[in-house]
């Protein structure tokens, strides 16, 4: 990709002067660390409360009378049985049940739906979408915001200061508190968190609130890394793919029983026959021994030295306060003490596979 390509987040001048570090992800500029490190980022997220500015991940409303079945079609997802602000983890999948992105889905009214979908399927995601309205009643506009979250035990506090109240908001919901802006309580840390999509001029007053308040620190993508890979959360484009389906991911907790069986999703008839069969391969956490962090690409080996699988997130953990890392395991190794290795530059290090998550989450669900 040549630098010209690179998109810049429309708040890169406040993480310049904030003196962050920036590296390439999904062909957009990001803040990885700022001067504090990713170490007191993501303890100081745990303990009070991180500012992410997420805006390379991209807003789709989804109006009309034709929408329910237009998501109904795109995701393995009731969009009709969806309560009014009720919001919904869930996937676009290839006709193999492949995990084209996961997404949230958020239900505004009767015919209005918000999709929140990730930076590097954005383009994808928009033209399967635009496709599928083409077949129903619906219209999908791409929406211009900025979007920040804000996450931690104190993100509620922060943003009760800079006037932004969030008590009626529960768990997994989200609604628009203001003209243009949508918010939603979900959190990829597995902490206590909110999600705040806004245009660039609300958004650069609500920072400049947040960013006096002591409480609040500005995290980078490294330690949103560690953070959602504690709490066993999985990153698109690694932990699943176009190559992993739900089922291998131990992710049909989000798809309805009712649609598991009858529901006319892409990829149906393909993940029906995968829950027939069995996956071949399942998702599980890896806790490698000692202090050397396994990383995405390690090679897993059984006891007797044969192939078991591929590590496909790892890094250190600050809060578990050692190595963690999650991958995929023949489904016959895939049980809490199974003993691998992981070929680490060819040293063979031991790992025991790990219930996740390996930090207990904290969301506020009442």
């Amino acid at each position: 990709m040549t630098g010209d390509d690179t998109k810049h987040l429309p708040l890169e001048d406040l993480h310049v002067a904030a003196g962050a570090r920036f590296g390439a992800f999904a062909g957009w500029s990001m803040p990885l660390t700022y001067p504090a490190g990713v170490m007191k980022e993501h303890l100081h997220t745990r303990e009070h409360a991180g500012l992410f500015d997420i805006s390379h991940m991209k807003l789709f409303e989804i109006s009309g009378s034709g929408s329910v079945a237009l998501l109904n079609r795109a995701c393995p997802l009731d969009a009709g049985a969806l309560e009014i602000s009720q919001s919904k983890y869930t996937f676009f999948l290839n006709e193999a049940a492949g995990i084209i992105d996961d997404l949230i889905v958020t239900r505004l009214g009767q015919q209005r739906f918000m999709v929140v979908a990730n930076a590097g399927n954005a383009e994808a995601d928009e033209k399967q979408l635009r496709a599928l309205a083409m077949d129903f009643e619906a219209k999908v506009d791409a929406l211009d915001r900025v979007f920040l979250a804000i996450q931690g035990p104190e993100a509620w506090a922060a943003l009760s200061r800079a006037g932004i109240e969030t008590g009626s908001l529960l768990f997994m919901h989200g609604f628009e508190p203001r003209e243009n802006w949508f918010m939603s309580r979900s959190g990829y840390t597995g902490e206590d968190g909110f999600e705040i999509g806004l245009p660039e001029t609300d958004a650069r007053n609500l920072v400049a609130k947040l960013v006096e308040d002591e409480r609040v620190m500005w995290v980078g993508l490294a330690a949103r890394d560690s953070l959602r890979l504690e709490a066993g959360l999985c990153l698109h484009g690694l932990d699943i793919t176009p190559e992993i389906d739900p089922a291998s991911a131990g992710l049909m907790w989000a798809i309805p029983k009712e649609v598991r069986a009858s529901g006319a999703f892409m990829g149906a008839d393909a993940l029906r026959s995968i829950l027939e069969r069995g996956p071949a391969q399942k998702r599980v956490g890896l806790k490698p021994e000692g202090r050397q962090p396994v990383r995405a690409g390690a090679a897993l080996f059984d006891a007797d030295g044969n192939p078991a699988g591929h590590v496909t997130s790892g890094g250190f953990g600050p809060s578990a306060a050692h190595p963690v890392a999650m991958g995929y395991v023949q489904t016959s190794l895939a049980k809490p003490g199974a003993k691998l290795f992981a070929d680490v530059r060819g040293t063979k290090i031991p790992v025991d596979i790990n219930p996740l998550p390996f930090t207990p989450h904290r969301y506020r669900k009442g």
